[in-house]
Order: C-alpha cells, then sequence, then structure tokens
C-alpha cells in the first residue's frame, strides 16, 4: 500500500515501494505529479489531501509512473512522450508540455524544461518558488534505466548539460526513485558519469534485469544500467 508523507504545508510526497510522485498544491489549484506504479487509486488519494481542483502531469510514460492516470480525463506530458505512454497501455487526452511553459497552480509557477534521454519526453518540472527540481527518473542515486527502446545516452548528456541553465535556482532535487531528497550536485556527478560511459572510460558487469542482458555501470553517486557489452 501507498505511503503519503507530507513534506511541507502544500507538499506530499506518496512512496509506491521503489518509485514516489508527488503532490503539489498552490492556492488555486493542486498537481499530482505522476501516479506511481501500483496505485489506481492515485487520484482518491490526492483528493483527500487536498479539495482544490486537481491536474495530472506526467515527467514521463514508463509504466511505474502513470498507474493512476486513468481515473483523469487528461494529463499534461511532452508530446515526444505520447508513443511511449500509449505503448504502455496509457490513456486521456494529452495537453502538451514543451520547454519554457509555466503550469500556475496559484501562488505556485512550475516551470517545464526538456530532458530527453531517459525517455524522448522525460521532463523535469522546477518549482520556482520553492526552490525545488522534480527530476523524475533522471537524475538520482538508484540505477537509471538507459537500455531498451527510447532510451539515448548522447541526448541525456545534453539534457544534463542542459540542466545546467538552472543552476542557483534550486537547492534540493525530488526523484522518483532512491533518496529523497538528493542535492542539486548529482546533476553533474550524473553527467560526469554519463560521459565516462559514451567514452568508454568506465567499467561496468553484465547483470540481468527483468529478463533482459544489461550493463551495470555503478559509481559512488548512481548507477546506470545500460545496453549489455
Amino acid at each position: 500500500m501507498a505511503e503519503t508523507i507530507r513534506i511541507n504545508e502544500n507538499t506530499w510526497r506518496i512512496e509506491d515501494g521503489d518509485v514516489r510522485f508527488y503532490l503539489f498544491r498552490g492556492t488555486e489549484k493542486a498537481a499530482l505529479i505522476d501516479s506511481g506504479m501500483n496505485v489506481p487509486e492515485a487520484r482518491k488519494i490526492a483528493e483527500g489531501l487536498t479539495s482544490l481542483p486537481l491536474i495530472m502531469i506526467n515527467t514521463h510514460g514508463d509504466p511505474d509512473h502513470i498507474s493512476g492516470n486513468a481515473s483523469f480525463d487528461e494529463f499534461y506530458m511532452s508530446p515526444a512522450e505520447e508513443e511511449n505512454y500509449r505503448g504502455r497501455g496509457g490513456k486521456g487526452n494529452l495537453l502538451p508540455l514543451r520547454e519554457g511553459d509555466i503550469i500556475e497552480l496559484g501562488d505556485r509557477p512550475l516551470r517545464i524544461i526538456d530532458i530527453p534521454g531517459h525517455t524522448p519526453g522525460s521532463i523535469a518540472i522546477l518549482d520556482e518558488k520553492n526552490r525545488v527540481l522534480v527530476s523524475g527518473d533522471s537524475v538520482q542515486d538508484g540505477h537509471i534505466f538507459m537500455f531498451g527502446k527510447g532510451r539515448d545516452i548522447d541526448l541525456y548528456i545534453k539534457s544534463l548539460e542542459h540542466l545546467s541553465d538552472y543552476d542557483g535556482q534550486y537547492d534540493e532535487i525530488y526523484p522518483m526513485h532512491g533518496t529523497f531528497p538528493v542535492k542539486p550536485e548529482l546533476v553533474k556527478q550524473c553527467l560526469s558519469g554519463a560521459q565516462e560511459i559514451q567514452k568508454g572510460a568506465a567499467s561496468g558487469k553484465n547483470v540481468e534485469i527483468f529478463g533482459n542482458p544489461v550493463c551495470l555501470y555503478r559509481f559512488p553517486y548512481a548507477g546506470f544500467l545500460c545496453e549489455a557489452r
């Protein structure tokens, strides 16, 4: 069963085993950011925390982030992610999000940052007033999946370089996996690790994930699961 933990007066994290998602509340509406892997009742959980109108935002469309989407008629997502989302059985009307868009919750603007690589339409969300970056799966201290259809380590590197444009604008990162929260320096650390892998300078070991042979590159700060060598 999912566990709801209050972060502050207007923010909650919902822990769903190895993945989490968030509820951000403004003065006019609230946003559910992702909806977990085993939480079809995600909307009901959110509506138990706020009576404000509720919107759904997805950082990306992998199956461990969309289990509660079916209870929403529409959701916000990068259009570059729609194929991945629909391929996972995702339903509803996609409201497109693009780089630089602002979703205003009421005295709580959320800025959209395109960070493709982990998936074609992965986004980060900058909670400007509260100085928090929601990183999806792209920045975390767990294992970052970079194998299979839609993963692109070259794009991932460019995306983390792009995140450097926002240095100094957030004090914490809220990831969907691993430790909560993590520090901003993890962006540069993940970038360094990905660059080492890209250059062939990192050592990895072959492992099996969900029946897939992959190569695990484990650094002190995070791991990457890439195509098997």
